[in-house]
């Protein structure tokens, strides 16, 4: 490279190139309302969709594009075909999913850099990839209002992948992922439980709204006292880490419909928020079944 081209290039260096790294966050929904139901979408939900506004506010730029300032309807989703970030329909719908390729160590700006690209795009562009998020792309703290509730809807399929103008081969992906969707289900009884069957078994998911060590401290007085399952007829198998929360995994049985559990885990719910008001430490047996608890853990990040 020749000395004017390489004063060219120090000179007009792009504001991405000299961004800093996003920083890890590894609880990156606190603050959101909701927040167990935003990682039931990013990590546990297979077919899901929710509706938020954003309000931009004047002057973002992603990828050298304007960002319309003002505020706009978002419909959040699951997942979208082959991991796209997200779709700005020929129709103005702009789609973003929580779970794509895009990972900057926080999904919180990640969401917000797919949002924030899909408004720049122009109606009609499918949006295969996002820049990564740096300390400077806002998060979706910043751009949701203050105590918006998130309103998930479990979905029964992928449809909502399907504009109105889809081809046929679209319509076929669609379906081959429609025969491959694992049935899942809210279960009511807690603020974010949801039942799924696989492979001739049932589970429920449990995702638990405080910080993973209180939340697995008063799992494990639960667990010693034997009050940590639905009943005779259900085991805590273990518990995922998603996204800075516990989500407990409870196996139920297979014949059994998503509904019927929801007094017994509304029972549940009660005896783990009253062992977060416990204090003190564990006793011996709690700290062993601590131990037992962590040692079946496992991390969606």
């Amino acid at each position: 490279m020749g000395k004017a081209s390489r004063k060219k290039r120090q000179a007009t260096g792009s504001s991405e190139q000299k961004a800093q790294r996003a920083p890890f966050v590894a609880r990156p929904f606190e603050g959101l309302a909701d927040e167990s139901d935003w990682v039931a979408m990013r990590e546990i939900l297979p077919a899901a969709t929710a509706t938020v506004q954003v309000v931009i506010p004047e002057g973002l730029q992603v990828g050298g594009r304007d960002v319309p300032a003002g505020e706009r309807e978002i419909t959040l989703v699951s997942v979208l075909p082959a991991a796209m970030p997200a779709v700005h329909r020929d129709t103005g719908e702009v789609l973003v999913a929580l779970q794509s390729r895009t990972s900057s160590g926080d999904a919180s700006r990640d969401v917000a850099q797919a949002i924030l690209t899909a408004l720049a795009s122009e109606p009609g562009t499918s949006i295969n990839s996002v820049r990564p998020a740096s300390a400077d792309t806002p998060r979706l703290q910043d751009l949701l209002p203050e105590g918006q509730r998130l309103e998930v809807q479990v979905q029964d399929d992928f449809g909502f992948w399907l504009g109105e103008n889809a081809t046929e081969e679209q319509k076929a992906a669609l379906q081959e992922m429609n025969d491959t969707a694992v049935p899942m289900a809210r279960v009511e009884g807690a603020p974010s439980a949801f039942w799924c069957h696989m492979s001739g078994r049932s589970y429920i998911r449990w995702i638990l709204e405080q910080d993973e060590d209180t939340a697995l401290e008063a799992l494990s007085r639960l667990s010693a006292a034997g009050e940590h399952t639905l009943g005779d007829d259900t085991d805590l198998l273990g518990a995922f880490r998603a996204c800075g929360l516990l989500v407990p995994v409870l196996e139920v049985d297979p014949q059994s419909e998503a509904a019927s559990h929801a007094d017994a885990l509304a029972q549940l719910q009660a005896r783990y928020e009253k062992a977060l008001q416990q204090e003190g430490e564990l006793t011996a047996e709690e700290r062993r079944a601590r131990n037992g608890l962590v040692s079946r853990q496992v991390t969606l990040r």
